[in-house]
């Protein structure tokens, strides 16, 4: 039940239908917004709001849904029942749009397949909605697009038609041949051209002329300076058009009429399709309308309830927003444990706007409107909704503006149940306070006892007591900013407000005399208490601040607690990462030694080192690698698993001592190798001078230590060419010895020295023969290419080669660093170096001997 009758006038849900009528494409639309009404069952509201919901989600998923001809025919259509009626062309061409967009609606919001249904709200709606293809395809045969009757309605239409054609082309050449004639006479103005009167083609002509023409006189203009004419050899041919012209109209209504026939029996069933296009209409309304607020359906219960956040008066944001300002939203709440709310504070300070609010937005979502509210928020339905608000004296009943108060009072006290909700303004004015204020608190408590839900404006001060003593009832304060002296429209739950009447008066300039008499007047005790109210208030905004605050700080250190713990993890697998890539790096400096160690072993077997000595190296090679991989300390330290932080440090300091060690060995090895090369060099050049003057071009020479013999080609500088078989050979001067008898005792003293024997001989010589210059590595693991260099060297070496290449490729260089690291030890190696880039760069290491 709604009270009074002038609710919605009140509360301005008459402007809410004013806007959803203008959002509307038609009167089919406007009437469902007209019979809009207030409803307490909660499936008809969850009903409405889901209708509208579902349709929201399909216009935006559907941009070119199907709105774009609704036209409303209802009044023709009804008249159809009646025999030997007609509707006229343009109401079958409106019939025929609307029929064919019902007909599309249908088919989306009821398809055949139940898996591309939109929504069970709209499939109920759609639900029995009857379409008429027939129908359609029939007016199409009668109609045209743009809405005339075709000539092919019927055979007798086209014929008619064809012959008022051939009858309008002739009257119109007679005419025009009459009208170039009395234009060559001078009787009628060269832009002269014929007009129409009564459907007949008559020619202007100025009065003093009309009699040279022959004809009939059909009408003057309204100046009196032109007649129309209509000459006399076209009068018997107009006649016979106008003829043409109603038996062509006889036709047409017989048309209409047989159409209008097939109408008649679905008059019922196209009603109720028209109905059905009215509710999408008003549903579209409303989806607009809701886009436009901000609007919702919150979620509803079947008991009353209300908890909205950030709820807006839609009519008051709008008028804020042609001056360019913003609404405070507001907070509410109502509950079975606080279900009256006493709302107190300045004027101008926002009540009644909180009252009406409340009011407005319960009554649109009990008659299907969105709301604007957070999405957050919830409510349930009321049964009754009753308001008292204004002034509503009436002379005619002799009533006061309290008169009116007191009999709102009695109807609401009367009709009052645990599910109505009361919306009251000013609560107890219009006569003496006291007495107001007594019976005030007293319907309050009436209220009270009832169970009724209600919203209460008041500036007594006892009802705020009441508030406070009585459960069920609950205080609410519009907040006031008493040191910039304005309202914050803000409303706070949970301590009265102070009306702070010495505050306005005094910033409207009233005289500080008659303030201070008013203060002496109420008392003491009374501007105490207002004080002491005011500065609960200001207490309470201000620990609800530092509330707000500590809330935004706790987030906060939420926030940085959960990245410290997420740092820590990534630290954590940071150290992981770190300890597996520190095994393989110990696990590569392992195979590094291994390959050492081999190498070690290798030159003690050719040195015919005892088995035991080459076993235990073995042996103490591999319990090394067995820690490594454990992650066990070796030498002989007790401990298992990852070194702590202080062992690691440790290690770090070691291996950084380590480090520098080994540069200063470097150093030292380094300076030692440039004395011996000053040494070697001065005793090369000495067995060179020494080689030249015993050697010549055709001596027969051997390499120092061989007993391969060959036959010296040439000399330049350093180096000469030996040809050896069918092998040439560039080799240094220092490198030969004559091969005489006195050399043979030398070269054997050389091989005792060097401890070649015959046998090695033997295998060099048998290597010169399938020896290359080129080794390919590429694709081999680190100790296998080091192995593969090693000996390549050595064969190089032994056959006496001045220049080799090692093809290692480029890659992460990791091989060709490797390569020169060994190449940097071998004592017989000149000069290293990247090849030429036109033969391969960096991937090929050119090595001079």
């Amino acid at each position: 039940m709604i009270y009074p009758d002038n609710f919605e006038i009140k509360i301005g849900f008459s402007e809410i239908r004013s806007m959803l009528n203008e959002r509307c494409l038609s009167p089919l639309g406007q009437s469902q917004v007209e019979v809009m009404t207030f409803s307490d069952d909660v499936e008809t509201v969850n009903e409405w709001h889901q209708q509208t919901d579902e349709l929201r989600l399909l216009l935006e998923e559907n941009p070119d849904f199907p709105l774009d001809n609704i036209f409303d025919v209802r009044e023709s259509v009804s008249r159809a029942r009646i025999a030997n009626t007609h509707l006229e062309e343009e109401d079958f061409f409106h019939l025929r749009r609307s029929l064919d967009t019902i007909h599309k609606i249908v088919t989306i919001l009821h398809p055949d397949d139940d898996e591309q249904m939109v929504g069970k709200a709209l499939f109920l709606l759609s639900d029995g909605i009857a379409t008429f293809p027939n129908l359609v395809q029939r007016i199409d045969q009668v109609i045209d697009k743009f809405g005339h009757m075709r000539d092919t309605a019927s055979p007798e239409l086209q014929r008619l038609r064809r012959e008022l054609s051939r009858a309008e082309g002739s009257v119109s050449r007679t005419i025009y041949g009459i009208l170039r004639a009395a234009q060559a006479d001078g009787l009628i103005d060269k832009d002269v051209t014929p007009a129409v009167r009564d459907g007949r083609l008559v020619i202007p002509v100025a009065p003093g002329l009309k009699r040279r023409i022959n004809g009939i006189v059909h009408d003057e203009s309204a100046t009196g300076r032109t007649v129309f004419v209509e000459p006399t050899e076209v009068v018997e041919a107009n006649n016979h058009i106008r003829k043409l012209e109603a038996e062509e109209r006889q036709e047409v209504i017989r048309i209409l009429t047989a159409l209008t026939q097939q109408v008649r029996p679905n008059v019922r069933e196209i009603l109720d399709s028209f109905h059905f296009l009215g509710i999408i209409d008003f549903l579209q309304a409303k989806v607009q309308f809701g886009k436009q607020i901000r609007g919702l359906s919150p979620q509803l219960s079947t008991s009353p309830y209300m908890d909205w956040i950030e709820a807006r008066n839609p009519l008051l944001e709008k008028q804020l927003e042609v001056r360019g300002a913003k609404i405070v939203p507001l907070n509410i709440t109502l509950t079975p444990e606080k279900h009256i709310l006493i709302i107190s504070g300045p004027n101008a300070g926002g009540k009644s706007v909180c009252l009406k609010t409340v009011g407005l937005l319960q009554y649109m979502l009990q008659c299907g409107v969105p709301i604007p509210v957070s999405e957050r928020s919830s409510c349930g339905i009321f049964e009754d909704l009753m308001i008292d608000i204004g002034d509503e004296q009436s002379i005619e009943n002799d009533l006061s503006t309290y008169s009116s108060h007191l009999l709102n009072m009695k109807n609401m006290m009367k009709q009052a149940t645990s599910r109505t909700l009361i919306l009251i303004d000013e609560f107890g004015t219009g006569t003496e306070p006291q007495i107001g204020g007594a019976i005030a608190e007293s319907v309050l408590d009436k209220f009270c006892r009832k169970g009724a839900w209600g919203v209460i404006t008041t500036h007594y001060q006892n009802l705020k007591h009441f508030a406070d003593t009585h459960p069920g009832v609950v205080n609410g304060a519009m907040l006031y900013d008493r040191h910039e002296m304005r309202a914050l429209f803000q409303l706070a739950i949970g301590r009265p407000g102070s009306s702070f009447a010495i505050e306005i008066a005094r910033k409207i300039g009233l005289p500080e005399d008659v303030i201070a008499e008013a203060s002496e007047i109420v008392g003491s005790d009374y501007i105490q208490s207002d004080k002491y109210l005011q500065d609960i208030v200001r207490d309470k905004r201000y620990w609800e601040g530092k509330r707000q605050t500590i809330h935004q700080r706790e987030k906060e250190v939420e926030k940085t607690i959960e990245r410290y713990e997420q740092e820590i993890k990534e630290l954590q697998q940071q150290r992981k990462t770190i300890v597996t890539k520190a095994k393989a790096d110990a696990e590569e400096l392992l195979r590094e030694s291994n390959r050492r160690i081999e190498n070690a072993i290798r030159e003690i077997r050719e040195q015919q080192a005892e088995k035991e000595v080459t076993k235990k190296i073995r042996e103490e090679l591999h319990q090394f690698e067995q820690a490594v991989k454990e992650g066990q300390p070796v030498k002989g330290k007790q401990g298992h698993g990852l070194m702590s932080d202080d062992e690691f440090e440790k290690k770090v300091e070691q291996l950084r001592q380590r480090k520098l060690r080994k540069e200063k060995r470097k150093q030292e090895k380094s300076e030692q190798a440039v004395s011996a090369n000053k040494k070697e060099e001065f005793t090369t050049n000495f067995a060179v001078d020494k080689a030249k003057a015993v050697l010549a071009v055709g001596d027969t020479v051997r390499i120092r230590g061989l007993k391969s013999t060959g036959t010296i080609e040439s000399i330049d500088g350093q180096m000469c060419t030996v040809v050896f078989g069918d092998m040439r050979s560039k080799i240094r001067v220092n490198r030969l010895e004559a091969a005489t008898s006195s050399t043979e005792s030398t070269s054997q003293s050389v091989e005792t020295a060097y401890q070649v024997s015959r046998t090695t001989r033997d295998t060099i010589d048998d290597h010169r023969k399938n020896f290359k210059q080129d080794l390919d590595v590429r694709g081999m693991r680190g100790d296998e290419a080091l192995n593969a260099v090693q000996y390549f060297i050595d064969d190089a070496i032994l056959m006496g080669m001045s220049r080799v290449r090692i093809l290692h490729g480029k890659g992460n260089g990791i091989l060709r660093n490797l390569i020169r690291q060994y190449l940097s030890t071998v004592s017989n190696v000149v000069h290293y170096a990247d090849e030429h880039v036109q033969f391969g760069g960096a991937g090929i290491t050119v090595v001079d001997l």
